[in-house]
């Protein structure tokens, strides 16, 4: 048997975490086994469903690179399969109209919530002999079983058994003759030959009605992995609030795909005490047996500290086309000095996104046009100016614009002044960059550039008479 899954997320909102996380799991078991992996749009909710979803799904994905084995199917475009399948169920007497009205319905439900009962349709239309007189279109439900049980054996969950008697005859098809989710889901999961369904366990309570429609077309439904829904760090279930959002947020605020698809396996999933994992070792390691059955938490921190492991993890020569995008994106036009291959590989260390490194080396590229007042004030003294212009005179006669060499040349100026190290980098740093905070001095003016460098000095140095 070849192992098939699929996610089948419904275009009426942004990917998320929850939906990526439900992708991920779904390729790697696939990958695993290989299998197929395969991409259903849910899109037969004509008012909800919206075209920028849609794309927002395939281009999140395809970022991922959880890509689909066949062409994305849309529900959409099969409504005639499932016209067919309704009628079938109906000429074999698995299926019935159903005419009650909204009001009666309305009423049921009142009455058996009143008396403590769990609403569920009383089957008053299954054994009708002929259509009443009534101008109400009706519905197609389901002739579910009334005797038996439903039990499934669920691959995290174990056996999991509902009585038949708690479920009832579900709508088919609605009075304008379109499918609901629940028979769309199910011929669609027969006509493709799906395996395994590993899906939220939210979804718990509809296998258990849609086990009930394979039985009635003479199927056999797939294997079933309901993994832990994933929580916020104060235990309810992961919302906005918490941080999370769409999966193409975070693509812009500078993650990498693979950062993110570490931090999603391990939103339930554990492979002893490992924490970083290439998508290669995802898709030799992952199992179902290894899933928890508790929800998983999300955490902002732990995601940013999984993406760091694997910026330090790459070079800037495998992530150059990505870099130029993302500094294009935000607004920073670069010169060639220094490469961006260069820049990323001496900022990784301390850059938790790709975001945090862009921010952190505007200065190179952008001309200093102000300094931040607080360390204006307290870093640009008349004592600095002599500073500034030692350190412009040692640097200007420095040969190879090397870390090294320029480490050496503000050791020596600090010697010549007998002052600390303490005392001359920062209005040095505030000079070259506007600001208090960089990266080590001697790489910052590395980075920078000779020519840049001394530019800003002499800059400063005019500022600082010019208001002192």
């Amino acid at each position: 048997m070849k192992i098939r899954t699929r996610f089948a997320p419904s275009p009426t909102g942004y990917l998320h975490i929850g939906g990526a996380r439900t992708a991920l799991f779904n390729w790697l078991y696939a990958k695993k086994h290989q299998g197929d992996y395969m991409l259903r749009i849910e899109d037969t909710d004509k008012q909800r469903s919206k075209d920028e979803f849609t794309q927002d799904i395939l281009e999140s994905l395809a970022w991922l690179g959880i890509q689909s084995d066949i062409e994305p199917i849309y529900q959409s475009k099969r409504s005639a399969r499932y016209s067919a399948v309704i009628q079938q169920l109906l000429d074999e007497d698995k299926a019935y109209y159903c005419y009650c009205s909204k009001e009666r319905l309305d009423t049921l439900r009142e009455e058996q919530l009143k008396n403590k009962q769990k609403p569920r349709y009383d089957g008053t239309c299954r054994n009708l002999k002929a259509p009443p007189d009534s101008a109400i279109q009706p519905v197609v439900r389901l002739k579910n079983p009334e005797q038996g049980s439903v039990t499934i054996r669920d691959e995290i969950r174990g056996e999991v058994t509902v009585q038949n008697t708690e479920l009832d005859d579900l709508i088919l098809a609605r009075s304008n003759g379109s499918a609901t989710y629940h028979l769309t889901v199910v011929v669609d999961d027969i006509d493709l030959n799906i395996t395994h369904i590993i899906r939220g366990d939210d979804h718990l309570n509809n296998t258990f009605r849609q086990h009930n429609i394979f039985l009635a077309l003479n199927k056999k439904a797939p294997i079933y992995a309901h993994i832990p829904l994933i929580h916020g760090t104060d235990g309810k279930r992961l919302s906005k609030r918490h941080g999370a959002v769409s999966v193409n947020e975070y693509r812009k605020q500078g993650f990498l795909p693979d950062g993110l698809l570490n931090y999603l396996v391990r939103l339930g999933w554990s492979h002893g005490d490992q924490e970083i994992f290439t998508v290669k070792e995802m898709k030799e390691l992952f199992s179902l047996d290894a899933i928890q059955q508790s929800p998983a938490t999300f955490d902002i921190d732990k995601l940013l500290w999984v993406n760091q492991q694997h910026i330090k993890n790459i070079s800037g020569n495998e992530i150059r086309a990505t870099l130029e995008k993302y500094f294009d994106d935000f607004g920073i036009q670069t010169d060639g000095q220094p490469s961006l291959e260069d820049l990323y590989d001496a900022l990784k260390d301390r850059s938790k996104t790709l975001h945090e490194l862009c921010e952190s080396s505007e200065f190179i590229f952008k001309d200093v046009t102000e300094y931040e007042p607080k360390s204006a004030k307290k870093f640009f003294t008349p004592e600095s100016t002599e500073i500034l212009e030692i350190l412009k005179k040692k640097l200007t006669a420095t040969n190879e614009w090397l870390a090294e060499n320029i480490h050496t040349q503000i050791k020596l100026t600090a010697d010549e002044l007998n002052l600390k190290m303490g005392k001359v980098a920062p209005p040095l740093r505030l000079a070259v960059t506007g600001g208090a905070n960089s990266p080590s001095i001697d790489l910052t003016l590395e980075l920078l550039g000779k020519e840049k460098t001394l530019s800003r000095i002499e800059q400063a140095i005019e500022y600082i008479v010019a208001t002192g």
